[in-house]
């Protein structure tokens, strides 16, 4: 069976982006975005998942001081924290961060995925009840074409750009077995 083109070019194509022009973000695509994220599967159709929309600068800096690499954080028209409870599930949270990012770029929209390595802040920046993690949120915004072409040129030379090979990663039957 063949993927369907677009879609597979969207999924393989989806590439971060941490430099950001200036422009808001129109509330109906920011709308867009989250509703795409609504409709992603989670385990059980649990849905465990909430999601707190950062647009104000100051709220994004705050925000920033919950994690180690956060400039795409400080930098973006808004980010959107994903909060979940106690008994949720990684795995989704994964999963709809992920749906955010393929229809942010469908929209025209850049992202990247935030880990917030101090949840303490997180929390108190975002008022998060007890018994709710948050710890990632997508930063999103118009991409500055110029700054990405040079920090890709710029991870490039330096060798930590392009991707692993297939056989580098996959095992068939078991670990470490090749095909």
């Amino acid at each position: 069976m063949e993927p369907r083109p677009s879609t597979y070019a969207d999924v393989v194509g989806l590439r971060v982006c941490r430099n950001y022009l200036p422009d808001p973000i129109p509330r109906t695509e920011v709308e867009a975005i989250l509703e795409a994220a609504r409709w992603t599967g989670s385990s059980k159709n649990t849905q465990k998942w909430a999601f707190v929309v950062v647009d104000d600068p100051a709220g994004r800096q705050a925000l920033a001081g919950a994690g180690s690499f956060t400039r795409p954080i400080r930098a973006a028209a808004l980010a959107i924290a994903i909060v979940w409870p106690s008994d949720g599930y990684e795995f989704d949270i994964g999963r709809v961060a992920q749906n955010m990012m393929l229809a942010a770029a469908a929209l025209g929209i850049g992202s990247c995925p935030v880990t917030l390595h101090d949840e303490d802040i997180a929390r108190r920046v975002l008022g998060v009840p007890q018994g709710h993690q948050c710890r990632y949120a997508i930063a999103l915004g118009y991409p500055d074409q110029e700054a990405e072409a040079a920090e890709r040129r710029e991870r490039r030379d330096s060798g930590k750009a392009g991707r692993k090979a297939i056989e580098e990663m996959t095992s068939w039957g078991k670990f470490g077995s090749p095909h």
